[in-house]
């Protein structure tokens, strides 16, 4: 039964008295690493709908960063949640066994898109289960060096930071920050460089970075997001990923996908991968997989996960509350949720492509299911990025009652969770067609 209203409602100007005072308190304590962007403080949470602390109620496109992929408090994730928790929180699953793990373990073995028996590792978060899948494609290969993509993000602790080139802030001030060996290649962006991209950024792979920068025989992984999320929900032709399996099958290289954003049935198939039918040799996964408890997982080939005990753990990785909130997750995104994201994802995209006609800004939407981004530009011949405009739009949302966020150098990001109603989806374009109408007004 609902309690929250299902569309926006104010009782109060933005910020709220009591948003402003807990927002007061943050700027003293918490590290100002963090990039706020409008001021929302929630108070709960309930499907798609949140409440802030005064009693504002929002609709939540941006789901926590793509992470509560069955909504916010979904009965059947917070049962799971609570009676794992009666019966215990933690026993290391480096140093002892528990069946949550090895259920998931199980499942997502049966649904990952590789071909014969997998095994998996657990971790806490998207970095982590990158930095395992950097660790294993160099133990496994027993070669040093890994291809990465120009936009890409994979997480910020250090080793991850190497694979992630989305943006110079995050690298600024730590140098040198990345391990040594990867080398980073473009990703396509059909949109800016038209139907040669993906042959252009397949030839710069080849014939360029395995030429003279490093020789193929000693590259472990390519690392690729199917969707590339943070450098702008970019969106490659299948021909661009089957082009990857195909020159990594040629040397022998490992293709890592990560699906930390684009996976767990976000794009209307359960990994993102799969709309190019292709299979790779490892997938990590985070965000989605437990609708907002932590759990990152690299789950490989089994041929492939072949380092031996102690060489890679996690004291709270795969801690079975968030097993058990997974398991949960799973079986509700197989029964209705990824075909709901495909259903409702479409009928976003249908309308959001009606704004384009409308909205000279708007330069280009694409997406898969509710992974969908709107790039903004300040002239469509040009495709000049409306860099300022795209941040101006975010705060107008807000201040009408939708949560996004920005991808990229001038995208908004749409990531609802994946029991966004076809409703809601037309609440969110008749709240974007006001906002961006505002910018464009105001310029």
């Amino acid at each position: 039964m609902n309690t929250l209203p299902q569309a926006p409602r104010f009782i109060t100007p933005l910020p709220g008295p009591n948003a402003a005072a807990i927002i007061a308190r943050d700027g003293q304590v918490v590290s100002p690493s963090y990039t706020r962007g409008y001021p929302f403080v929630i108070a709960r949470g309930e499907g798609s709908m949140v409440e802030d602390v005064d009693g504002n109620v929002f609709l939540d496109c941006a789901a926590g960063i793509a992470v509560n992929s069955t909504g916010h408090s979904h009965p059947a994730v917070v049962a799971a949640i609570v009676d794992q928790a009666g019966r215990y929180l933690h026993m290391s699953g480096t140093d002892f066994y528990y069946e949550p793990q090895v259920r998931l373990a199980e499942v997502l073995s049966s649904i990952v898109p590789m071909p014969g028996p997998s095994r998996s590792f657990f971790g806490n978060s998207g970095a982590e289960a990158n930095e395992a899948a950097i660790k294993l494609a160099r133990y496994h290969s027993k070669r040093p060096f890994l291809i990465a993509f120009m936009g890409s993000f994979h997480g910020r602790t250090l080793g991850a930071l190497s694979l992630t080139a989305s943006r110079a802030v995050q690298r600024k001030g730590f140098g040198p920050v990345t391990a040594p060996g990867v080398f980073h290649v473009p990703y396509p962006d059909v949109y800016r460089d038209g139907p040669g991209a993906v042959q252009s950024a397949l030839d710069y792979l080849e014939d360029r970075t395995l030429v003279h920068l490093v020789s193929p025989d000693e590259v472990a992984a390519i690392v690729v997001e199917p969707i590339q999320g943070e450098g702008g929900y970019l969106v490659p032709p299948p021909e661009f990923l089957q082009g990857l399996r195909a020159l990594a099958d040629r040397y022998g290289i490992l293709l890592l996908a990560d699906e930390v954003q684009s996976g767990m049935g976000r794009t209307g198939r359960m990994f993102a991968i799969e709309h190019a039918g292709v299979q790779p040799d490892l997938i990590t996964m985070a965000k989605g997989i437990a609708s907002g408890m932590p759990l990152g997982v690299v789950t490989a080939r089994a041929g492939v996960m072949d380092w031996t005990p102690g060489a890679h753990a996690s004291t709270f990785g795969g801690n079975p509350v968030s097993c058990a909130a997974a398991l949960a997750t799973i079986e509700l995104l197989q029964a209705q949720l990824v075909a709901n994201a495909a259903d409702v994802g479409g009928h976003l995209l249908d309308g959001l492509r009606h704004l384009q006609q409308k909205h000279a800004m708007i330069g280009d939407v694409r997406g898969k299911g509710l992974m969908i981004g709107v790039e903004l530009v300040r002239d469509r011949t040009t495709k000049e990025r409306a860099t300022a405009e795209r941040d101006r739009v975010v705060d107008e949302a807000f201040a009408r009652g939708l949560l996004i966020l920005g991808a990229g150098r001038n995208t908004l990001r749409l990531s609802p969770p994946l029991v966004l109603t076809r409703a809601q989806a037309e609440i969110a374009v008749d709240i974007l067609d006001h906002a961006i109408g505002a910018v464009s007004a105001s310029r």
